[in-house]
């Protein structure tokens, strides 16, 4: 029988200080077994006793390899945080009547940002006036989505919020390799593209 860390997470073996236990699992009889006799049986498959519902009546215990059980347990969180997901959203921002070399500049960073994993969130902006020209940014938005259809796919239609209307793309599965993975629970972060052109008169 192994030597038992106070520090581990489960009550295992002789710090198991009840009357009697429930065992459970597939190499045991299942039942209500006095404490004594359950360590003996541990024992004597040169395993341990291991609590895995202390709040039940009585406590459930397995008679497993505990170092074996706890590798199992981290190995599963690690494959549930690779599974989590950060989601990066990349915003790119045009005037109502973006010239063909901005948009061009633009296009080849949305194309990098989709085959990264990043989610691109395109917008047009009207500034005073130029809201008359929202059916001329639709038409931009809507370009723009084609141009990228071999690297991404439309999760939004364009919509109009405020002065921007917006257009969401996610990328296409398999188009990146680059996702970065983290933590469970699943977190926004965007990042605005810095403008490397002048923004035209009209805006």
């Amino acid at each position: 029988m192994k030597i038992d860390n106070s520090k581990e997470q489960y009550r295992t073996n002789e710090r198991i200080r009840v009357r009697e236990v429930r065992l459970v699992g597939d190499n045991v009889e299942q039942g209500v077994y006095p404490i004594s006799q359950a360590l003996k049986i541990a024992e004597d498959q040169g395993l341990d006793l291991v609590e895995i519902s202390p709040n039940a009546a009585p406590p459930v215990c397995r008679v497993i390899d505990y170092q074996k059980f706890l590798y199992q347990q981290k190995k599963r969180q690690k494959e549930q945080k690779a599974k989590s997901v950060k989601i990066v959203v990349k915003e790119i921002r045009f005037g109502p009547q973006t010239d063909d070399h901005d948009y061009a500049f633009k296009l080849k960073h949305a194309k990098g940002f989709l085959e990264e994993g990043a989610k691109v969130k395109a917008y047009v902006f009207f500034k005073g006036r130029s809201i008359l020209f929202k059916e001329q940014g639709e038409v931009l938005l809507l370009r723009f989505a084609n141009d990228l259809e071999e690297y991404g796919k439309v999760e939004q239609m364009p919509v109009l919020e405020g002065k921007r209307m917006i257009i969401l793309i996610t990328p296409k599965k398999g188009a990146g390799s680059k996702v970065k993975k983290t933590a469970p629970s699943e977190k926004m972060e965007t990042k605005k593209v810095a403008p490397q052109t002048e923004e035209s008169k009209e805006e």
